[in-house]
């Protein structure tokens, strides 16, 4: 897989902060660079203040009594405190209002203003407002060394074991660039421990996905790790891979002593929420918005394959109903690619033109001061995503603010589009076209393609595939962009339609909830709602399979377009998701088959189960929807399967109709589907293309227990295939004409370019026949 696609989620709020850095001979507890203790001037003001890193100040066991009329938090430039140059601070939970409650032995995070580091200011200070008192205060030194993440060396062993130059996040965490390494040893792990090389005596550690298991193949990805419990890079002095069964070293590195890196957030004992809520806004651009409740405040996560000099945006609508631009609430986020530096701009939609002298789509404070609801807390570009993570209260702190429901769905709006000269947002070349809804405050749910190695074998290994470890939301390119989520958009208060694979999503309408399609689904989940049935117009028609063809009874299912309107949706009425399967070259055709008699199906649907674009595994069932391992316990007890499964020993049924992926590809630039009058004229320009590997086969003898008509589908997707029908005998007059067409070789049709009227040609049967590889493919068969 391209290294774009693989970056995991293993962090919720603890690489929220890329930010959040730590140095040497430094353990539990360790807050950052200690700048000093707060002066006890007036109110009981007292505390230890830290710098994390550039922008972030922590102040442990802080003390204020409270009792003061217009305290706040307060830095500046000046060399004492005072009022000029001084700068207000939103207190830890981003509010903005006086400190009026009580503080004992608090710990507090607070971000300096936007724009501002330590560099920019010389103090820090609680300051009353009403009668410019300074109540406590603590100075910035000139030559702050603050925490930042720092660069380390590369990986390079045995086992093809390689990466580029590894980041030390923060004293937890670990970022490995374009990692690799062949799968080949039997006991591989990621290891550390004191001293400069491996033995032993070091420690295993988990991978991106939580999991101690033996690594698999790796062609680099990049992954971040998390160091487990109380352990800090300041406690190792290497990190490598390491055979554990056979003592053997395939490559590490030195961790260098005195790394001036942020503490994680757990150390500054924050802790979120376990969870990370998930939804895909638009796909073709991996353009998600993922979050977490934190009390009064909420986390968001905005990501995105973003060209230079480009935004994105989501927020609120101002009606609660339906999604509309001109009054929404938003947030305008991108990454500078060349500094690395992020935004996360409080914007006002006020009309549809750009920002001029306050109105129109302006940040809130070019249209009055000191109403900027946003803290920005991570900004990242990695492998060609642009990720920013930022915060902001879930009430209303100004008269431009909606606030964020956590007891129902409500309208949100999204965009995409170029940032102007000023750095402002211009118009937006993607944006919401429809009504789409968001339940801020449900259970978590990740509704957006599942990341790589997510694919678990029962529902508490899911968990641990999408818990979030260590506190922290990770900034992660998708493990699948492009591949199929399956989301309902609601036009006119009906579900209308259904998209797959590189097609516009919009989001759950209220009350309306279901689980991804690519996430296993879990008990007491809701149904995955039916699509509307679609019009059976001007369906092609498609030459049935006779029961008394292919003569050797082997069919070859493959995968290829649904065939636009005149295709998958009218031939079956459901609404086709972008592909289907086509049995020897055949779109979903209905197979006729003969009780007793052994058939042989060569699977070519895909191998990859970590991407599910391209991971179709065929089964034969009497369930005309499919899609069998997202379906809920009671679903499936309501289903039978023929073939293409095995049952293992705990009960649980897995796919073996998987093999290498093949799909009939139609001519980039000849005309859509829609304007051919057959499948066989639309079928000549269409053309196998095959990934590397072998197929798969799976043999069904259909016998007396077999039910009249039963389905080929796919075993992770819903509507990809069509009917099979089931009969005594082939002796039937119907089945006398004679067999279709036969052609062992395909050859592509072009169409030339003043050929308008393309006329109906008949359906060809493609039987490519695999004498050799049979025999051997067979035994691999259950």
């Amino acid at each position: 897989m391209a290294p774009s696609k693989q970056i995991f989620l293993n962090i919720v709020i603890g690489l929220l902060c890329y930010r959040f850095p730590a140095p040497a001979n430094a353990s539990f507890p360790y807050y950052g660079a200690k700048i000093g203790a707060l002066t006890r001037l007036h109110h009981g003001v007292s505390g230890d203040v830290y710098a994390v890193d550039s922008r972030t100040l922590f102040i442990k066991n802080f003390n204020y009594d409270g009792e003061a009329p217009a305290a706040y938090f307060y830095v500046g430039n000046t060399p004492k405190p005072s009022n000029d140059g001084a700068q207000r601070l939103r207190d830890e939970r981003g509010g903005d209002t006086a400190l009026t409650r009580r503080y004992r032995n608090k710990d507090i995070t607070l971000p300096l203003p936007d724009g501002k580091t330590l560099r920019d200011i010389k103090w820090f200070s609680v300051w009353c407002d009403e009668f410019a008192v300074n109540f406590g205060d603590v100075s910035i030194p000139s030559d702050l060394d603050f925490p930042r993440p720092q660069k380390i060396a590369s990986l390079k062993g045995v086992h093809a074991v390689s990466s580029d130059n590894i980041v030390i996040v923060d004293a937890q965490t670990l970022l490995i660039p374009n990692f690799s390494y062949d799968g080949e040893a039997p006991d591989a792990k990621f290891w550390v421990g004191r001293g400069q090389r491996p033995s032993p005596q070091g420690l295993r550690i988990p991978d991106e996905n939580g999991k101690e298991i033996p690594l698999r193949r790796y062609d680099r990805k990049t992954i971040v790790l998390t160091l487990p419990d109380d352990l800090t890079i300041f406690d190792i002095g290497h990190f490598g891979v390491w055979c554990e069964a056979f003592t053997v070293d395939f490559g590490h590195v030195r961790i260098p002593e005195g790394l001036n890196v942020p503490p994680s957030l757990k150390m500054l004992g924050i802790s979120p929420q376990s969870r990370l809520n998930c939804e895909v806004l638009y796909d073709d651009l991996a353009f998600e918005v993922r979050w977490a409740v934190a009390g009064d405040s909420i986390v968001i996560q905005l990501i995105a394959k973003l060209d230079t000099k480009e935004y994105m945006s989501f927020g609120v609508s101002k009606s609660p109903e339906r999604s509309v631009m001109i009054g929404s609430d938003v947030v305008v986020a991108w990454v500078d690619k060349d500094s690395g530096k992020g935004f996360a701009v409080d914007y006002y939609l006020g009309d549809k033109s750009q920002c001029s002298g306050g109105l129109g789509v302006c940040p809130k404070v070019n249209i009055e001061n000191g109403t900027n609801s946003i803290r920005l807390l991570n900004a990242a570009w990695v492998n060609g995503y642009s990720i920013v993570t930022y915060q902001r209260s879930l009430q209303s702190n100004s008269k431009f603010d909606i606030p964020i429901l956590v007891n129902a769905s409500q309208a949100i709006v999204w965009g995409i589009g170029p940032l102007n000269e000023r750095n402002e947002a211009s118009y937006h070349t993607h944006f919401t076209r429809f009504s789409t809804h968001i339940d801020f405050g449900r259970q978590p749910i990740w509704n957006c393609p599942s990341p790589e190695g997510a694919k678990p074998d029962n529902d508490s290994d899911e968990d641990k595939a999408v818990d979030i470890q260590n506190a922290g939301f990770q900034g992660y390119p998708p493990s699948n962009v492009g591949t199929s989520t399956t989301l309902s958009i609601k036009k006119n208060d009906e579900f209308e339609e259904e998209f797959y694979n590189n097609r516009s999503q919009a989001l759950h309408s209220p009350n309306r909830r279901q689980e991804s399609t690519h996430q296993r689904q879990r008990p007491h989940s809701r149904p995955v709602p039916t699509p509307k049935p679609s019009s059976t117009s001007g369906a092609w028609d498609i030459p049935a399979i006779q029961c008394y063809e292919p003569e050797d009874g082997v069919f070859y299912a493959q995968m290829g377009p649904t065939g636009g309107k005149h295709g998958y949706s009218a031939i079956t009425g459901h609404v086709g998701w972008g592909i289907s399967w086509y049995i020897n070259g055949l779109l979903i055709p209905e197979i006729h088959v003969v009780r007793g008699k052994t058939y042989t199906f060569v699977v070519e649907g895909g191998i990859d189960a970590d991407i599910p674009a391209k991971y179709h595994p065929f089964y034969i069932t009497d369930d005309s929807v499919g899609g069998y391992e997202h379906k809920r316990e009671e679903e499936k007890k309501a289903v039978r399967i023929f073939a293409g499964v095995h049952r293992t020993r705990s009960g649980q049924l897995t796919p073996i109709g998987i093999g290498r992926l093949c799909n009939w590809t139609p001519d980039a630039d000849g005309p859509s589907a829609d304007d051919y009058q057959s499948f066989g004229a639309y079928q000549r320009t269409l053309t196998l293309k095959c990934d590397p590997g072998e197929p798969g086969v799976i043999t069904w003898t259909p016998d007396r227990n077999t039910p009249d008509t039963v389905y080929y589908q796919c075993f992770t997707h819903r509507y990809l295939g069509w009917k099979i029908h089931v009969h005594d005998s082939c002796d039937d007059s119907r089945f006398s004409a004679s067999a279709s067409e036969k052609h062992e070789v395909h050859v592509p049709f072009h169409a030339p370019d003043d050929f308008d009227d393309i006329a109906a040609e008949a359906s060809i049967h493609h039987e490519t026949k695999m004498e050799f590889t049979l025999p051997k493919l067979s035994r691999r068969v259950y």
